[in-house]
């Protein structure tokens, strides 16, 4: 384990990390609040755990603000998602990391053949690798390694919240499979903001489609659009969504491109794709955040999914 991948995914020279010698509770700062919540999880009442990006962020574009440098500066252990989402920031971990401190990417472990490696994203891997409940939890037996690997005498506790976690998360994988197999075959498509959620696809059954590509960088064009408003007219899908941290201004003017081709598709909801819900909520972590997407989805388009979500916990509706 090197310490510090970089936001390009290549591996960055660095100081090896010294083992923890500090005061509990570590002080542990995350990227994203998915990446959070796995440290949060994993660490238990060793760790404090702080997230640079609250809820409505967008990890794509998010450049290093001066409160995130301090913040990474004071830190014990930094982690971040990896497979350049947050790629404006890839230079601020690569420069920590040579200074000895240790900074993980909690999908560098990943084995590269279950990462998705979209043709419109030119050479590099879909990041959105939290959609995949099965492919997440494996991200979480690589924190606990990580936060063993820096603080030894504490290792086999973090080896065991992070097993009862992905417990967890199995529960969670279970739950999306079957409320998406409750949407009718023919509805089983999913139109969002941004090529997010291809992840999900794959694992769950349910065809992808979106407005932009896999980064919110990246403009969607006229042709694309009325490709886009095309399919769903002939595929007649009966729900689009927005997406909690992208602009919904693209999916509006396809629901208009859409009635003005004489079909009415609906909005099914706000999904979460970047970032999780308010902190403080069940859809601020990210078991809430997925129940709240598998439950939105297969809902808005003929399913069966509890209104209040798997553990019915979800806001209501």
């Amino acid at each position: 384990m090197t310490g510090c991948n970089g936001g390009d995914g290549s591996e960055r020279g660095g100081a090896k990390p010294a083992a923890f010698s500090g005061e509990y509770p570590m002080r542990i700062v995350a990227t994203t609040g998915m990446v959070a919540d796995i440290a949060r999880q994993v660490a238990g009442e060793k760790g404090t755990v702080a997230a640079l990006m609250g809820p409505g962020s967008d990890p794509h574009v998010h450049k290093p603000t001066r409160d995130d440098v301090q913040a990474l500066t004071n830190a014990d252990v930094i982690f971040y998602s990896g497979l350049n989402l947050e790629g404006r920031m890839g230079d601020t971990f690569a420069r920590f990391g040579r200074t000895g401190k240790p900074v993980y990417a909690v999908t560098e472990k990943l084995d590269e053949s279950k990462l998705r490696e979209p043709p419109e994203f030119d050479g590099h891997y879909d990041p959105h690798v939290w959609m995949d409940v099965k492919l997440w939890s494996e991200c979480a037996g690589f924190v606990a390694e990580a936060l063993a690997e820096f603080d030894p005498p504490n290792a086999e506790r973090y080896r065991r919240n992070a097993a009862d976690y992905r417990a967890e998360l199995d529960q969670l994988d279970a739950y999306v499979k079957e409320a998406i197999a409750s949407v009718p075959e023919e509805h089983r498509v999913l139109v969002t903001s941004h090529d997010a959620f291809g992840y999900l696809g794959r694992a769950y059954g349910i065809e992808v489609n979106a407005v932009q590509g896999i980064t919110t960088e990246a403009e969607a064009g006229l042709a694309d659009v009325n490709e886009l408003v095309g399919f769903i007219i002939q595929r007649k899908v009966p729900a689009i969504f927005v997406e909690s941290s992208v602009s919904p201004k693209n999916i509006e003017h396809v629901r208009q491109a859409c009635r003005a081709g004489g079909w009415e598709v609906r909005l099914g909801g706000e999904l979460f794709s970047d970032a999780m819900g308010a902190e403080g909520t069940y859809e601020g972590t990210y078991i809430g955040m997925i129940d709240h997407n598998a439950t939105t989805v297969a809902r808005a388009l003929g399913g069966t999914a509890p209104a209040r979500g798997m553990q019915g916990k979800l806001a209501p509706r």
